[in-house]
Formats: C-alpha cells, sequence, structure tokens
C-alpha cells in the first residue's frame, strides 16, 4: 500500500497541521511508502514526508478566483494525471481546501480510499455538502483532531467522522523537553525565580493574543517583575508590537518569533496561557501538559474536553477575567494543578487510543 499525504501549505502558520499528520503517519508499518505534496509552499519546517512534490500553486489559483477559474479544469486535469500516476491506495487530505481541490478527480478513481482529516473549524457551503454527499463511506472517511470537531462536523456533513484526539507521543515529547535552566536560556530569560507566562501559536486575531497582553499589562500592577513570552508568527505581529509599545511593554513582553524547537521550551515557563477565540484541538495544551506546565485555557468546548474539571478555565477575549486568572494563578502554588492536569489529561492512554484510531483512519476500515 502506498499512502499519498496531500498538504495545503508549509511554513510556520501549518506547522502544528504538519505535525498532527506526521503523527498520524508514523502510525502505519514502516515499510509502507508515503508521499507527500505541498499545493502550495516549499519542503522546508519538517513539511515534507517521505518522496515529496511541490505544487507552487497559490490560494487564488486553487480556489479559482478570477480569471483562474476559467483555467480550473485544466488544474483539474493535472491533478487527476498525477493521482492516476502516484500509485497511491489511500490519499490523506488536510482539511477542506486539499478536499475541494482533489476530492472531485479522486470521484474517478474508486480504487483510491480518500481520508480528510480537519484540524480546525470549517465553513462548508451548499456545494461542499454536495461533494462529500458523492462518497459512498468505502471511498472516503471523515476524520477530526478532537470530539468536539467531530461533532460539529456529523451536524454539517451528516456522515460519520472518526475522533483522533491526543495527537503526541508523550515519551518521545518527554524525551526532548529542555530543562527549565536550558529552555529560559534558550529564550535569553532571567535564570532565576522571575515569574514567566508563555503562549504558543500563530500570531493571529483569532488566538487571543491581543487580549492577554492587555491582562499582563495589569498583572504588572501586582507583579512587576512579571514576564510574558509568546512563541509564533503570523500577520497579526504588527498590531502586537504596536500594542507592546502602546502599554510601555517593551522588554517585559517578548515576541521570539516561530521557534521550531519550542515543544521543548515549555519548562521555561511558570505557567501557559491559551486565550483562544476557536481551537480545533490546541496542540500547545497537550504540549503544556506533557511538560508539567500547568495551563489557563479560554472556556472552549475542546479544551474541556482534553481537561476536565482539572482545566483554569477563563472567559473568552475578557481582558478583567484574564487578569483576575492571571493574578490568581501566580498566587497559586502550579505543580498540584499541573498534576491534576496531567491525571485528566491521560496522554499515556490518550496516545494509545490515538495511535489505534490512526491506523484505522490509515486501513479505512468501515
Amino acid at each position: 500500500m502506498t499512502i499519498l499525504n496531500v498538504m495545503w501549505s508549509s511554513g510556520p502558520a501549518f506547522a502544528s497541521v504538519h505535525k498532527v499528520h506526521r503523527q498520524v503517519l508514523e502510525q502505519v508499518d514502516g515499510a509502507t511508502p508515503i508521499k507527500t505534496w505541498l499545493l502550495q509552499g516549499n519542503a522546508d519546517g519538517g513539511a515534507a514526508i517521505g518522496e515529496t512534490r511541490m505544487w507552487h500553486l497559490t490560494s487564488s489559483k486553487l480556489k479559482g478566483k478570477h480569471v483562474w477559474g476559467l483555467l480550473r479544469s485544466r488544474m483539474q486535469a493535472r491533478f487527476y494525471q498525477a493521482l492516476n500516476d502516484s500509485g497511491a491506495q489511500v490519499v490523506l487530505l488536510d482539511g477542506l481546501g486539499a478536499a475541494r481541490a482533489l476530492l472531485p478527480e479522486l470521484k474517478k478513481l474508486p480504487q483510491v480510499r480518500a481520508v480528510v482529516l480537519f484540524h480546525g473549524e470549517t465553513r462548508f457551503r451548499a456545494p461542499d455538502r454536495a461533494l462529500f454527499a458523492q462518497f459512498s463511506a468505502a471511498q472516503l472517511m471523515v476524520a477530526a483532531v478532537s470530539q468536539t470537531l467531530a461533532d460539529r462536523l456529523v451536524a454539517d456533513l451528516q456522515v460519520p467522522v472518526l475522533t483522533l484526539g491526543c495527537a503526541l507521543d508523550p515519551v518521545a515529547s518527554r524525551s526532548r523537553l529542555l530543562t527549565r535552566e536550558q529552555a529560559r536560556t534558550r529564550l535569553q530569560l532571567p535564570l532565576d525565580d522571575t515569574p514567566v507566562v508563555g503562549a504558543v501559536g500563530r500570531l493571529v486575531n483569532g488566538k487571543g493574543f491581543a487580549c492577554l497582553i492587555d491582562a499582563f499589562a495589569k498583572a504588572l500592577t501586582e507583579h512587576p517583575r512579571l514576564q510574558l513570552v509568546i512563541l509564533g508568527e503570523g500577520q497579526a505581529r504588527p498590531a502586537l508590537q504596536a500594542q507592546i509599545q502602546r502599554l510601555g511593554l517593551h522588554g517585559k513582553v517578548l515576541l521570539p518569533g516561530y521557534l521550531d524547537d519550542a515543544a521543548n521550551l515549555y519548562r521555561a515557563f511558570d505557567w501557559v496561557a491559551i486565550p483562544s477565540i476557536e481551537e480545533g484541538l490546541g496542540l500547545a495544551l497537550q504540549e503544556a501538559v506533557l511538560a508539567g506546565v500547568p495551563v489557563l485555557c479560554s472556556e472552549l468546548a475542546v479544551f474541556r474536553e482534553q481537561l476536565g474539571e482539572a482545566g483554569r478555565y477563563v472567559a473568552m477575549a475578557d481582558a478583567h477575567a484574564w487578569h483576575a486568572a492571571l493574578v490568581q494563578a501566580l498566587h497559586a502554588a502550579p505543580e498540584p494543578v499541573a498534576l491534576a492536569q496531567y491525571a485528566a489529561l491521560s496522554p499515556d492512554s490518550a496516545w494509545r487510543s490515538f495511535s489505534q484510531a490512526a491506523r484505522e483512519l490509515l486501513s479505512c476500515r468501515q
């Protein structure tokens, strides 16, 4: 069996998506050939898995916008020929964008089984629902990274959805963690007892970092030594930098950018804040818990799914609530919170369930 892994794009903004696909694909037999297509971007930052083809397509071309709509049939013909030549028996598609591009051609190849893996909130149009409805359960499987997301997909698409859940190997993840001193040195943070709150994610509005910075500015009045580090890159950087400047937080709020070893650095932090407005899974939550660092997170169903009663939940986009939560957290002992959250996530059993679900996903057993 050959598996074709089709990714929408590469680069820092898509790093967590590639991480999940890599974990899924690592569950198959090592002798199974895996090929990767990158519809946009380049084979950098760990995006490539196996033999890689870079299509160098723009978003406008893929979506058929403007004049590219007239040339869409030519692109689809190229996809069909490439799929036919790939020798793949299973095609793993990264979300709705890749599905829109490839499913019409996969419909013409009934011997090839398609798997669409959703990572986050998706807005379906009527043609999308019609496209998914064309496939039998034997040829198409839909999967989601969390039960919360799976429930929404079932309601939207009216098809069965497999839930993957935890996407991190706890043994491998812990083995790569740096010590507190090493991680703080890597991030150029004080090696003393200076309290540091960390956040990890793309610098986009949906991650809620502007709210977190406002809350942090208020918390400084009670904890003047406090520092905030936000690891990630994205289009909201200029706005966040302007906010930091306006609030006089230079040197107190750090934006080191995207770091490919960010998952190894969580022990630099006393608490991890996840102020997201929406999430499909929230890989940063799992990474923090595996590192033994307690988490403050938005009141989202997907976070409750993972942490249950052990979660420290804060109202979304509410700077006053986040200020209060930060101050309360900094007065609490972090170790009992971290232990309770680890027990709630139960990474070892969750990983076993994930591995089993991933194997089922790629074998397309019904």
